[in-house]
This record gives C-alpha cells, structure tokens and sequence, in this order.
C-alpha cells in the first residue's frame, strides 16, 4: 500500500506541490532574517556612529579631560554593558575605556573593526564578538567605539533556529497533507479501478457508485456510468444479432444435413455415387461446429456469477485430456508426455476448463509434425500453480501471439485447412471467468503456453 500511494500520481501531485510551497516559504522566512539581521546590524552601526559623533564633539568642547569623564561616566552607569570605549595615545597607549589595549585586526574599507573580546560576558571567562570604529581626535589621540555584538548575534541564531523549526513543520504538515490528499483520491480511484476489473472479468452490469458529493469524482463517475450503459447496450446488440444469427442459421442447418443424409441413403439405395452428397455433409457439419462454438463462447462470455463453481483436480483434469488425445498423438507418432510435479485443486467449471485443455493439445498436436514431441507440465510457481503446454512446431510469430486469441483469426491466411479459428477464442473466454493468465512463448522451436492461475482463495497448491 505505501508503495503504491508513493507512485501514485496524486502523491507526486501534492509531493510537487508541497516542494513549491515549502520552497516559497523558505524564500520568504530567508527574507524575514534577512530584513531582521541587517535591521539590527544597522541599528548597532548607528549607535556606534551616533557614540562617536558626540564623543568627539565633546572632545572639541571640553578637551581631554571632558572626553575622559564623559567615557568614565558611561562605563560607571553600566560596568557590565556592552558598549566599548578606549582612549589612547598617538603611541596606542591607553588613557581611558574598558579595554586593555588596541585591537590588532585591521579595518576593512568602510573603517569597521571586527576583533574578538577575551574574559567578556558576566562571568568574564567567554570570548564575544565586537564591533567597532575608531577615530583620530586632533593632539594625535585615538578614539576607538564599538559594541559587544553577542547579544546581538544570538539573536540572529535564535531567528535562524526559529526559521529552520518553522520550515521544517512547514514541510512536515505538507507532506502529512499530502499523504492524506492521496490516500483520499487514492480511495475514489480505488472504487473505479475495482468496478474496472469486474467490468473486465465480464460483469458489466457494474457501475460505479456514486458519492452523491457534487465533486468532480461524481462527475468522473457518472459519465463513465452513462459510457458503460452506452456500450453495454451496444454489446448486448451485437450479442444478440449473433446470437440469433447463429440459432436462425442453426436450425436450417440442421435440417439441411438431414435432408443430405435422406439423400446419401437414396444414392446407396440407387446405387449411385453418394460422393458429392457426403462432402456437403460435411461442409454442414463444419458450419454447425463453427455455431455451435460461437453459441458457446457467447454463453461464456456472459457468465458474470460464479456460484456454480467447484474444487477441479487439474492433475486428475490433465490425465483424462491426455487420454483422450493419446490415439491421435500416436497417429501422428508423437510423443505425448504429461509430468505432474503438484496438486493443484482451483474452484471453477470443470467441463470449461477440460475443454480450454482439449483446444490447447488438439492445437499442439494438429501443428506440431509427424514424430514432434508434446509435453504438459503442473508446476507450482510461489503460491500460484502453472500449467505448461509446449511442442517443437512451427512455433507462432511474436508479432501474432495475442491476435491468435481473437474470434476466426488464423495464421494461415489462405485458410485452406480445417479449422474456423474458434478454438483460442474458446480458451481465452474460459481463462477470463477463471482469472487464469495466458502468456504464448518461444520453445526454441514451436510455442510453449503458460496458463498461470492467480493468488487467490480461489486456488490452494498442495506439496505431492
């Protein structure tokens, strides 16, 4: 189930979706600390700047000793704050501040100093950064101001972290809403595609069931329900036209074979030669095959209840085609091999699926030459069982290996031999109302036919 929701394309929808939000998200919490850390570096700047233009102005009013005490004073009124003052020498030798002495880095263009502070902080045993900018006063004396920006740089991580957590329950809410997204259109799908396969399976008076939300599922399904009335009403016409082509056709048939029997007996009687009469015979008893077996795939076709269904031994349904079919095989000088490796017990028509069986040797031996080699095989494959039909003929081209299961098509295009191409229409109706997948491979030479029965409670393997 995870895998499928993972595939679904409406996962990759809200998946694409949630990609974008969260990445416009980003884009705006980025914009947020952007707007906010620069805001805050500014305002510290300004501070600094504003610190230096009065410093200085009380320099040049109140000279040397004025600058001292209005630095003495600030450091005074916060000991423990975060301003930076030093006052030194031409030769850098310190007159006044909280700081021992110049810092050795060096100013970048616009004259900021960017230095760490040792023994800062309230228990003077942390390293801060500062931020600083100094000033020449006239007399040679150097004037440095600057501010601690720890405070300031924690901040900025708390916004970070703040941002990052934000994102990421951003994302996490997104793809919990996604999941749930998918998993509800997953449930509506789910509902079409299960109506599918017993549409497919040969139900179709399935229909999908409606909501009654106004939604565009509803809408989805309602007119997939006005396409399946469509087409069941113009199946069930073309059923019936052959359907009533085959009994009206049929029945004169029929009688036409007795009048063709009345007449062979007269000619005996006659003693005339009753050759021409027994080849129309037998060309009506070709025809009556053919309808007979388009009645029968018709009356398969439209199973849709499987109720009469019972447990088939298909070993025990193999060995009695095998016998039947043995005497033609020798006929042929074939040899005929059946190998049972397990027990496959499956619930299904018994009769059906000895006739499917049947069509499928009678082929393997009516195309497979004189002294070939047949072999039937009952396998089991994980917890399915597989039937294998193969023989050494002309094998079927891979272009025409699923066009073979259509109703008269026949690889011999002149068809100038026996046969009205119904016998794998016949097989692939059967393997449809018993969920069997048929698969036509290459045997190197001639063709081998895999008939696969599913997982299901339907079929148990049991070990012989």
């Amino acid at each position: 189930m995870q895998t499928r929701l993972l595939r679904s394309f409406s996962f990759r929808l809200a998946f694409t979706y949630m990609a974008l939000f969260g990445a416009s998200v980003l884009l705006l919490l980025w914009f947020i600390y952007w707007s906010t850390a620069a805001y805050m570096s500014r305002q510290a700047d300004a501070t600094i700047a504003a610190e230096i233009t009065g410093l200085s102005e009380r320099y040049d009013m109140d000279g040397l000793a004025g600058l001292i005490e209005v630095i003495n004073e600030r450091l005074s009124r916060k000991p423990t704050g975060s301003s930076i003052y030093l006052l030194t020498t031409a030769l850098n030798t310190p007159v006044a501040g909280n700081l021992s002495r110049w810092p050795t880095v060096k100013s970048d263009r616009d004259g900021w100093l960017n230095f760490r502070l040792e023994n800062a902080g309230h228990n003077k045993n942390e390293i801060h950064l500062a931020r600083a900018r100094s000033f020449t006063l006239s007399g040679g004396f150097h004037l440095l101001v600057g501010r601690d920006i720890y405070e300031l740089e924690e901040t900025q991580r708390l916004i970070i972290h703040t941002l990052i957590l934000g994102f990421v329950i951003t994302l996490v809410l997104g793809g919990i809403g996604g999941v749930l997204l998918s998993r509800r259109v997953m449930k509506h799908l789910e509902v079409i595609n299960a109506t599918s396969r017993e549409i497919i399976n040969g139900d179709l008076s399935r229909r999908i069931p409606l909501q009654h939300s106004g939604d565009e599922f509803d809408a989805l399904a309602d007119n997939l329900n006005a396409m399946l009335d469509r087409i069941e009403e113009l199946m069930e016409g073309v059923r019936r036209v052959s359907d009533s082509i085959a009994h009206d056709l049929r029945t004169p048939l029929a009688r036409l074979r007795n009048r063709l029997e009345l007449l062979r007996t007269e000619q005996e009687k006659n003693g005339q030669d009753p050759t021409q009469t027994e080849q129309a015979i037998s060309e009506a008893d070709g025809l009556l095959k053919t309808f007979n077996a388009l009645l029968r795939i018709a009356r398969i076709e439209t199973r849709q209840h499987r109720e009469t269904f019972t447990e088939v031994d298909m070993g025990a349904l193999l060995r009695d085609v095998v016998e039947l079919y043995e005497p033609l095989a020798e006929e042929k000088k074939q040899s005929l091999s059946l190998q049972l490796k397990n027990k496959l017990h499956i619930q299904g028509d018994r009769d059906l699926l000895f006739q499917a069986m049947a069509n499928l040797l009678d082929n393997a031996i009516k195309y497979t030459p004189v002294h070939g080699e047949i072999k039937i095989r009952l396998d089991k494959l994980a917890d399915t069982g597989r039937v294998t039909i193969a023989d050494n003929g002309p094998g079927i081209p891979e272009a025409e290996r699923q066009q073979v299961f259509q109703r008269f098509y026949r690889l011999e295009k002149s068809r100038t031999t026996p046969g009205s191409g119904l016998g794998l229409s016949l097989v692939a109706a059967v393997a449809r109302i018993h969920d069997m997948n048929l698969t036509l491979e290459d045997n190197h030479p001639g063709v081998r036919i895999l008939c696969e029965f599913p997982a299901s409670p339907k079929a148990k393997i049991n070990e012989s």
